[in-house]
């Protein structure tokens, strides 16, 4: 077991189901209390029930703004404090951006990328007083490359690792770990539960979904990356792999921006206003 999860705790949105209920499985292996989170509370107790550790089910709406603040005390008193905050709650996208509703936009990137800032910015404190823990942000291959017919659900990823990579660089001298994954194809529900042009779920899979990647796969290569320190963990095989490889941060890119905030670029920049 790795020390960064024995007798630890890690909090999970979007756990009911895919990448998020294997990494519940993953994580809880490895020795960590798992926190499950999403609105389903019939299934996200089905995934406890599959956990070795101690498990709360706390169901919420992420974009119920008011229930994730009482989620957050919630979580952060369980057990003493949460160690590890995986973002992973989202849905996708199936649709020609000429006959999107502009509806879609509003609310995948409402889901995907303010909803997961939202639940970040509540526990920052937190982390921030202890001075230790991990921030991981589930993005797609999609949030680091152009996707046809997803053009809302790229929007929304490419700014949560955007919103990533620049909170990475605040944290620098924290102690607080910042973690992007970037999935390929993983054979869960994304297709099947993605939005079509009018906002209705897609209620249908692909092939290229259907043959990604197992889940317990995923939760495996995301555990290790975080274990050993991966700012960035591409999640993918073949082509999508190749994508994601191609548009990989430099590790010396974040060095030089961590090496700004080291240098009192914040503390400058303030002090000009």
């Amino acid at each position: 077991m790795s020390d960064v999860y024995a007798d630890k705790v890690g909090w999970i949105t979007g756990a009911s189901s895919g990448i998020g209920a294997a990494l519940a499985r993953a994580l809880s292996g490895e020795g960590m209390h798992v926190i499950l989170s999403g609105r389903d509370e019939a299934r996200l107790a089905e995934v406890a029930q599959d956990c070795e550790t101690e498990t709360l089910v706390l169901p919420f709406d992420v974009r119920d703004e008011d229930a994730m603040h009482a989620a957050t005390a919630k979580a952060i008193g369980w057990r003493g404090g949460v160690d590890l905050f995986v973002a992973n709650a989202g849905i996708s996208q199936r649709s020609r951006a000429t006959q999107t509703a502009m509806q879609v936009y509003r609310d995948i990137i409402d889901i995907d990328l303010t909803a997961q800032i939202a639940a970040t910015q509540a526990l920052l404190p937190h982390f921030a007083d202890r001075g230790s823990g991990h921030l991981v942000f589930v993005s797609s291959v999609a949030g680091k490359i152009g996707i046809p017919l997803r053009t809302a659900y790229c929007a929304a990823k490419h700014g949560l690792v955007g919103y990533a990579d620049a909170l990475r660089a605040e944290l620098s001298q924290t102690g607080v770990a910042v973690h992007v994954i970037c999935p390929g194809s993983v054979a869960t529900n994304v297709s099947r539960n993605a939005l079509s042009a009018d906002g209705s779920a897609r209620g249908r899979s692909d092939s290229v979904i259907d043959n990604g990647m197992p889940p317990e796969e995923a939760a495996r290569r995301i555990v290790e990356g975080v274990a050993s320190g991966k700012r960035e963990i591409i999640v993918a095989r073949g082509g999508e792999d190749s994508w994601g490889e191609q548009r990989r941060t430099p590790d010396a890119l974040f060095d030089q921006v961590a090496a700004m905030v080291a240098n009192g670029y914040m503390d400058k920049i303030e002090g000009e206003g």
